[in-house]
């Protein structure tokens, strides 16, 4: 199945030496960077321990057996090549020498900044778009409630039930391109292997019951503001622990952190974020909800919605090789706004709604942006209602799958 982000793949190793690839475990990087790459490419995994080790020990050695142009895959696992790589760069001042993988995104930036600043470009990948299970991955642009965007050509419509399906399987290709993967047994192997490999080799956490119910309370909170209080009582473990726990949680691109919009840009780091899951298909699976009809009538369903929605924005932007300027909005009068792009000094307000019949009611905290003196966008209300309708001047309703 095609991916969006390869032909910009293609493009930015142009003019790059050293290319990294970064997301979860199982989404798909290695497959695209060996699809799309040249035929002369040599490859080495450091998953295979014996590699490992190798790239470890002796890096001279190693490059020795894995001449550039090279796919290193899970290049965290050996830091210390990042030294060997910046030096045959400058030696060789050739781009598109070295691609690299990993999923410890955080990990592995104190590596790259000290060795390969300059030289690297590090681009962020998740499972798959929608667009991209719809074949239509080459259509895919940065997401933009704008009337440009709305003049393009509608998706297929989808039920309730399709969505929720869709969201309560997740968007790992394992499960969407093999329709035999059970989905059941697919996480589970995943957060077995996450929390040995991850988990345990990275931040020699010993305790794999507590974090893992430390995980399961996370996605339960998705969509919502972060309070570690809350997760500290509901967990059972010190404010300080959570907070290194969700650390990890980010750095292995399982979660992501949306800050709020202020006037003040210095102030968005410092106020309250609300945590999203990044792929919906793990966050019901650690929920505990069994089927997608069960999903789409629980507690969970308005926030899983919510993440859905969010983790396609981010695709839009991340798998063009762009990075969205998103956030939310809540004001002191508890006015809050699910999402607000901003672009070329314009804001652009969303809500997300489970519903197919919006009405202004669901467009009502707008109104606290114009108050502050900023200039205001399109509008849209993502909702299960076909088509697109205005709700208003500024405002239209647009179905979720259009994004």
């Amino acid at each position: 199945m095609e991916r969006t982000l390869g032909p910009f793949i293609k493009k930015i190793s142009k003019g790059f030496p050293v290319l990294l690839l970064t997301g979860p475990r199982q989404i798909g990087k290695t497959w695209l960077l060996r699809e799309i790459t040249e035929p002369d490419r040599n490859y080495v995994s450091l998953d295979d321990l014996g590699d490992r080790v190798l790239a470890n020990s002796d890096p001279e050695l190693f490059f020795q057996k894995y001449k550039p142009p090279l796919i290193i895959d899970e290049v965290q696992y050996a830091p210390g090549l990042f030294t060997y790589i910046k030096i045959y760069v400058d030696t060789h001042k050739k781009d598109g020498l070295f691609w690299l993988t990993g999923s410890q995104k955080f990990h592995l930036m104190q590596g790259i900044q000290e060795s390969l600043a300059g030289r690297v470009a590090i681009l962020d990948m998740l499972g798959f778009s929608q667009k991209e299970l719809r074949g239509r991955a080459c259509d895919s642009v940065p997401f933009l409630p704008s009337p440009d965007w709305m003049n393009r050509k509608d998706e297929k419509d989808m039920t309730v039930q399709e969505m929720y399906r869709l969201i309560w399987e997740g968007s790992f290709p394992k499960i969407q391109a093999n329709p035999n993967t059970d989905r059941d047994t697919f996480y589970k192997s995943y957060i077995k292997t996450y929390i040995e490999r991850d988990v345990k080799d990275f931040h020699n956490i010993t305790n794999e019951l507590a974090f893992y119910n430390f995980l399961s309370i996370a996605a339960a909170r998705t969509g919502n503001l972060l309070n570690y209080n809350d997760f500290a009582r509901d967990a059972g473990i010190d404010i300080k622990t959570v907070k290194l726990w969700l650390s990890i949680l980010e750095r292995s691109g399982l979660v992501i952190f949306l800050r709020p919009w202020f006037i003040n840009r210095t102030k968005r780091m410092i106020k309250t974020p609300k945590l999203y899951f990044l792929d919906t298909g793990l966050c019901s699976y650690l929920t505990g909800w069994d089927t997608p009809e069960t999903l789409e009538k629980g507690a969970l369903s308005g926030a899983i919605l919510e993440t859905w929605v969010f983790t396609e924005i981010l695709k839009s932007y991340w798998h063009n090789g762009k990075e969205p300027h998103l956030f939310f909005y809540r004001d002191h009068d508890q006015q809050e706004i699910d999402f607000v792009i901003e672009q070329n000094g314009m804001l652009y307000p969303m809500e997300v709604k489970k519903t197919a019949a919006p009405g202004k009611t669901d467009l009502r905290n707008f109104g606290a942006l114009t108050k502050l003196g900023k200039s205001v966008g399109q509008g849209a209300v993502l909702c299960f209602r076909p088509g697109y309708q205005p709700l208003n001047r500024e405002v239209m309703a647009m179905p979720v799958w259009g994004i």
